[in-house]
């Protein structure tokens, strides 16, 4: 009986070290996730550190590649025998560049100041105009909305505002700068890409690449731009229907807070429908005009969007709020302005790369990512 059991300890012993082996961890893989985690944090501490530098360059990237492909088509064209040289057209394009970042800039920073006038001046009604929604709650809710509302401290938020506008005026001089000097590089970018890849076919692939980015981003502006405009257009004429005093301002805050997905939308209709209460202090007609502005808003963002859009913007809904979420915390409103562009330009790429097709898949909204015969051809991008 005792050698049994003893045969029958020794039977036992082998899966105790079979089953400890199986859970032995791997040296090589915990470092190499170590210093994933490691390298993604020193990228994060970086875009957030240069957060003001990136934006610019950013801008300028996109703005240059609006751009491009119309300084290539004036660039091959003819008047009479003479030919329009390269450098005369992307002096022009640089030009006006500079000409529409100075006029936009100056009318957001005038229409912001408009906005602070007129917050400074709307700042005494607001406690009273925004309790009395709460009336119905009774008394005493109504007066703990007052007090609340009348404790914010507005100052530091106009300061906060007036400082913004100082830092994009900044930010387009710095741009200007970038876009000068991609436009002067755009030379001999085909060269140096050949030189730096090595292998000629292959170079000619990552244009290719680098084709479909410039031509699905600069779909997307375009696209975004002419909704934007047509949205910020209605919203102005339906404040100026209603008599009220900054229709200009909210029609300009419109146009620009369409650019940012889904949420931008909803703060635009929230700001007319604020500001009509605010001014109006009747509820009938605020809420007439916030579900005027709500169903523009619809339309134009929901059902004539996507429409234009077809299959140029490939994006999965749920990618574009995480874009969003993440570019937002890490570069505030700018980040959540650039998100849509940035997460165009990581679809394409991990489309093209077949260790990263994964993702590519995860990010395009159908989970069909785009293949090779889909890019333009080699000569579009001429960066």
């Amino acid at each position: 009986m005792l050698h049994e059991r003893k045969a029958g300890s020794m039977k036992h012993t082998p899966p105790s070290k079979v089953e400890r082996s199986s859970v032995r961890v791997d040296p090589a893989r915990v470092q190499t996730t170590a210093l994933v985690i490691i390298a993604f944090a020193v990228v994060l501490f970086l875009l957030v550190q240069a957060r003001f530098l990136l934006i610019s360059l950013a801008t300028a990237i996109i703005l240059f590649s609006l751009t491009s492909d119309v300084i290539n088509f004036i660039a091959r064209q003819r008047i009479g025998p003479v030919r329009i040289p390269n450098w005369l057209a992307s002096l022009a394009a640089v030009l006006l560049i500079a000409a529409a970042l100075i006029t936009l800039t100056s009318i957001l920073v005038a229409q912001l100041n408009t906005v602070l006038v007129t917050t400074l001046a709307y700042a005494e009604r607001a406690p009273d105009a925004i309790a009395a929604l709460f009336g119905w709650a009774g008394a005493d809710v109504e007066e703990a909305v007052r007090n609340s509302v009348a404790s914010i401290e507005l100052s530091g938020y106009l300061r906060g505002a007036a400082g913004g506008a100082t830092s994009m005026t900044q930010a387009s001089v710095l741009v200007i700068l970038f876009v000068g000097f991609l436009f002067v590089e755009r030379v001999w970018f085909q060269t140096k890409l050949s030189n730096f890849i090595g292998d000629p076919e292959q170079a000619r692939r990552v244009g290719r690449i680098i084709g479909s980015i410039i031509h699905r981003v600069n779909y997307y502006l375009l696209v975004k731009t002419g909704i934007s405009l047509v949205t910020g257009a209605m919203t102005y004429v339906l404040a100026r229907a209603f008599g009220l005093e900054i229709a200009l301002p909210l029609g300009v805050i419109t146009f620009v807070l369409n650019f940012i997905p889904n949420v931008g939308s909803i703060i635009a209709t929230g700001l007319v429908a604020l500001a009509a209460y605010i001014q109006l202090g009747d509820p009938w007609y605020t809420t007439v005009i916030f579900a005027v502005a709500g169903t523009i808003q619809f339309v134009n963002g929901s059902i004539i969007d996507p429409m234009l859009m077809g299959r140029a913007l490939r994006l999965s809904s749920f990618g574009i709020l995480l874009s969003l979420a993440f570019w937002g915390a890490v570069w505030g409103i700018p980040g959540m302005f650039l998100s849509v562009p940035i997460m165009v330009m990581l679809l394409v790429v991990c489309s093209h790369v077949e260790a990263l097709r994964p993702v590519a898949i995860l990010l395009s909204r159908e989970g069909l990512p785009e293949d090779d015969g889909e890019l333009p051809p080699s000569r579009a991008p001429r960066p």
